[in-house]
């Protein structure tokens, strides 16, 4: 309605209407941004055209802030260098319409107006400025191109500028403009081009061009004052009906009101009821699921705690005994079966049997756990194993490193192939830290890790300590092990 309302010279109901539409539009979603975009442009065309050309410049910015579309960009940039024209601010113009030609403009039309433009900007800011090459060219284009609003702004600036200087020019342009004019249905053209030729025409012509412009003029001014009127008749007839509606919604709302209450009402207590039985079984069936979770958590841990018992108490105990078995011809028969007959005793109650904690000489119980493994081809060194260093670790934790030593030990007997083995124990401040080295196989970057090596990883875990291994030496591995004391 803005946009009608300008485009037929009603610029201040264009205005008012353009003011209205903002309010329809969030300015914060970018879907909106194109209408929000041509309602502020619309603004500035209504503001130029009553000659408030500061008005008109800060809505074409607005307009320019919304814009998405190259195209228009440089239609609503020409728009404000016009407004800066007609205010005699040239300088401020001629920069504007310098900085659109030095762009790349893929569009002819786009870069004849501005071509005009900026020709009849510099003529206006000096009288002895040659415009008529810029002016002829953009022309040339425009016709080439059958931009027929083009051709009619050309045809007015040149009829202009040929004025004083050669009125026989201006009134070959003028009477060029006058159909142009006519073609493009722009009644203001048309009365500014019989203005022309009037002026320019011979005194016989010159009357006849002043009775076609009267008529014109009542008929412009006539049509307006038309639209005008309608203008407000649908509005008054739209304020009417809206008021009528509001009214009757308000007695319609007034009648439905206790029936939507009730309405409410009953519909709440069944959502309610229905929401509080869907909340129970929903509770039951999750206490239910975890429940029976819980049950099968707390079944695999003990299942995994009793697999881990038996693989660190039975089977390397028993692999400890079959190595001293196989390496010492010296071996006490007596002491072999008491080794086997503490196993035996130890696997009958395995799965509810807490670990001993005897942590008496617990150096002395490292150093033969680590010798029982030294044999004639495999000599097994150690440094640092002293009783003050594990007077200071509480006896669970000296439980666990007990049993990572002997996973590692074991692990070194089967696979690694060692002929040396050291192990070297270290005091810091605040962390104890063993070092184990061997010149065997060493370890593959890819190998996997089973069920003893994974039971040692949970073993540091649960000691708070960490374990390195360093696969990357020319033979052999390493491995650095340390745990806090706290």
């Amino acid at each position: 309605m803005g946009i009608i309302s300008t485009d037929r010279g009603d610029y201040f109901s264009g205005q008012e209407f353009s003011l209205d539409a903002f309010s329809f539009f969030d300015k914060n979603k970018k879907e909106n941004f194109r209408f929000l975009e041509s309602n502020s442009n619309n603004l500035g065309i209504a503001s130029s055209n009553l000659k408030n050309y500061i008005q008109a410049i800060d809505f074409y910015k607005q307009s320019l802030a919304y814009n998405q579309d190259s195209a228009r960009v440089l239609v609503i940039k020409n728009n404000i260098a016009n407004a800066y024209r007609e205010q005699k601010e040239y300088k401020k113009a001629l920069t504007i319409y310098e900085n659109i030609l030095n762009q790349k403009i893929n569009n002819k039309r786009d870069y004849a107006r501005t071509l005009t433009n900026l020709s009849v900007a510099k003529w206006l800011q000096n009288p002895d400025y040659n415009a008529a090459p810029g002016l002829l060219k953009a022309l040339d284009i425009r016709e080439r191109e059958n931009d027929l609003l083009g051709q009619n702004s050309s045809y007015s600036h040149l009829a202009n500028y040929y004025q004083y200087t050669d009125p026989d020019s201006a009134l070959f342009f003028a009477l060029k403009r006058y159909p142009a004019a006519i073609k493009v249905n722009s009644p203001d053209d048309q009365l500014d081009a019989l203005g022309k030729l009037i002026k320019l025409s011979p005194p016989k012509e010159m009357k006849r061009y002043f009775e076609v412009y009267q008529n014109l003029d009542d008929s412009v001014q006539t049509a307006r004052n038309a639209a005008k009127n309608q203008s407000a008749l649908i509005r008054y007839e739209s304020e009417k009906n809206k008021a009528d509606n509001l009214e009757l919604q308000k007695d319609n709302t007034e009648k439905k009101f206790q029936i939507a209450k009730q309405r409410i009402l009953i519909f709440s207590v069944l959502l309610f009821v229905v929401a509080a039985a869907v909340i129970a079984v929903i509770w039951y069936r999750k206490r239910k699921q975890r429940m029976e979770l819980e049950s099968q958590n707390a079944i695999r841990e003990h299942q995994l705690k009793t697999s881990k018992r038996v693989h660190d108490v039975v089977a390397n105990g028993l692999y400890r005994v079959m190595t001293e078995i196989e390496n010492r011809d010296d071996i006490d028969k007596g002491q072999v079966l008491d080794k086997i007959e503490d196993l035996y005793e130890k696997s009958r109650d395995i799965s509810y049997e807490k670990p001993e904690l005897d942590d008496q000489n617990f150096h002395q119980k490292i150093s033969a756990l680590l010798m029982s493994f030294a044999t004639e081809n495999a000599k097994v060194l150690i440094a640092g194993n002293t009783l003050a260093l594990w007077k200071k670790v509480n006896p669970e934790v000296k439980y666990e490193v007990e049993h990572i030593l002997q996973e590692l030990m074991v692990n070194m007997k089967k696979h690694s192939g060692a002929s040396n083995v050291a192990v070297r124990f270290e005091d810091g401040a605040d962390q104890i830290k063993i070092y184990y080295t061997d010149n065997g196989v060493g370890m593959s970057d890819k190998a996997s890790f089973k069920n003893g090596l994974r039971n040692t990883g949970n073993r540091i875990d649960a000691i708070h300590g960490e374990i390195t291994f360093d696969i990357k030496v020319e033979k052999g591995l390493k491995i650095q092990i340390c745990f806090p004391l706290s």
